[in-house]
């Protein structure tokens, strides 16, 4: 649904989603000794699947793709603006315009241009074409035109959007093949970033190689930049022990790790930067006829848990007390969305209530109505964290504890995807996601349900609508406290369920990175010669 940039799962995703953020140390900072002409590998945790960027909500796949593709505008750690395609820009609510950097060239030599970027927002504007981005990047309807003699891009949006110039200029720009022919996208890459897709082996890796006239990195790029690697390895390990033990033995250069075996690896003298994100929520199945449309059973079997246990169960340890869904760091709202919100622990109050629901507890403890069995399936991203399996089991434990029946539903990234496209079959699921933007969350929670739609939930929150619709209307972070509103509309009536904040740490060895918009920032990796 990073961004929304993605939407995965996992213990923050192991495949962890969209945003974070945080500071660090320039490139190569305190290191005067950087090598050239090395490989930068780096873990991931489950397979990319279809690396088109505009058919993707993953968060591994936008990782992947932040090394292909280029897009207007960048964020830095701390969530500001800056140039990357475009050098000037201006936007109101309902209209943007972006200026073009000169010299960009897309991989196979042709130029990037005005006319290219324009097709790919009207692609992705027509919900026709399924896009995963539109209503997250490019709204829904919104029609670019190109000048290209002044490299100039007008797009017009059909309703307000508060951080147009935000979303537009998030948007990875494909190349002429690629929009020709999308199929190309779905195991290569047909961009103008820094790296090209030179071999993909589903489930164990990807090798890209270095574009050498790529020209147009951030600041005072120069084309032989020192330190850059001229291949990167993405190494796919769901083992994040086996993830650890290659980062100390040298065999890959950077790692996120949640769980114990971060902690192994804090103090070794490797390299760590933390970043705060959500590690959730869980989201309910409001479909009709299911158990979870129901706004009182969700309050009752979110009573049954122990939230504070859960969360730090899911983080092994390590969590804070959720503030939100967006993430913290780098979103211009920061305000605390749940507050009060939501229902302490009580398993006797959450039995009554489920009571009062009619759903009635038999002889042998599990409840039905109208001869109906309360079972729901909860589904996770299996083999991402220890803390993720463990949280699902304590989840069942303790729903079971008031009558309701759960099945695990381990899931891979890609089924995740399935959820999202209202593919697969599911009642509760873990699935955190990346937001840096309060407007980026609005189509996974309202609106039209797969597939002619996002909303894959199918919430139907009312006061989560009317305060979107005053939050549109204010540009920028000034409209922030109307968003706060709607986001903890979606608490009130539990559409989402937040769980706790976590520090998802990232290791590196041999070499230094920064991140940017949640993830690495293929162009900040500078490879040590003592690595």
């Amino acid at each position: 649904m990073r961004s929304l940039r993605a939407l995965a799962a996992g213990g923050a995703i192991a495949l962890v989603l969209g945003g974070c953020g945080g500071g660090s140390d320039e490139p190569g900072a305190g290191n005067t000794a950087l090598a050239n002409g090395k490989t930068f590998t780096m873990v991931i945790p489950g397979d990319p699947g279809n690396l088109d960027p505009h058919l993707t909500s993953l968060s591994v796949t936008g990782q992947v793709d932040r090394f292909l593709y280029d897009s207007l505008l960048r964020l830095d750690a701390a969530g500001t603006l800056g140039p990357s395609l475009a050098t000037a820009w201006k936007a109101s609510l309902t209209k943007a315009t972006f200026t073009l950097r000169s010299g960009v060239t897309c991989a196979d030599g042709t130029p990037m241009t005005a006319a290219l970027v324009a097709q790919n927002i009207n692609f992705v504007s027509d919900p026709k074409n399924g896009s995963t981005r539109v209503g997250v990047n490019v709204p829904a309807g919104a029609k670019a035109t190109a000048d290209d003699a002044t490299g100039v891009v007008t797009v017009t949006a059909p309703a307000p959007d508060a951080f147009l110039d935000r979303n537009l200029g998030s948007l990875p720009i494909v190349c002429a093949n690629g929009l020709k022919d999308r199929d190309l996208l779905k195991a290569g890459a047909d961009g103008t970033g820094m790296f090209t897709v030179k071999e993909s082996v589903a489930g164990d890796h990807l090798t890209l190689a270095r574009r050498p006239g790529y020209a147009w990195g951030p600041g005072d790029w120069k084309v032989d930049q020192p330190g850059v690697p001229e291949t990167v390895v993405f190494k796919i390990v769901t083992s994040e022990t086996t993830a650890a033990n290659l980062v100390l033995s040298g065999a890959v250069n950077v790692a996120r790790l949640l769980g114990p075996d971060g902690q192994r690896l804090t103090g070794s003298g490797i390299s760590k930067q933390d970043f705060a994100t959500p590690a959730g929520p869980i989201w309910f199945n409001e479909k009709t006829g299911l158990p979870t449309a129901d706004e009182a059973v969700r309050r009752a079997i979110v009573q049954a848990l122990d939230l504070g246990q859960l969360g730090q169960v899911l983080t092994s340890g390590t969590g804070t007390k959720a503030t939100g869904v967006q993430t913290p760091s780098i979103s211009p709202c920061k305000q605390n969305t749940i507050g009060s919100s939501l229902p302490g622990h009580d398993p006797a109050a959450a039995g009554a209530a489920l009571d009062a629901a009619g759903w009635t507890k038999g002889a042998d403890g599990t409840r039905s109505k109208d001869g109906r069995p309360l079972k729901l399936a909860f589904a996770f991203v299996s083999g991402s964290t220890a803390g993720v399996q463990a949280a699902a089991e304590l989840l069942q434990q303790q729903w079971k504890g008031v009558g309701v029946g759960v099945t695990l539903k381990p899931v891979t990234a890609a089924q995740i995807g399935q959820i999202a496209g209202g593919q697969t079959a599911w009642d509760v699921a873990l699935i955190p996601i990346g937001i840096t933007l309060p407007s980026q969350l609005v189509p996974y929670v309202s609106g039209a349900t797969p597939p002619n739609g996002a909303n894959f939930a199918a919430i139907k929150n009312a006061d989560y609508t009317s305060n979107v619709k005053a939050a549109a209307a204010v540009p920028g972070a000034d409209g922030c406290d109307k968003w706060a509103a709607a986001e903890a509309a979606l608490f009130a009536h539990l559409d989402l369920l937040p769980i706790v904040n976590t520090s998802l740490p990232t290791f590196a060895k041999g070499a230094t990175v920064r991140h940017s918009d949640g993830d690495v920032d293929p162009t900040s990796i500078r490879m040590l010669a003592n690595g």
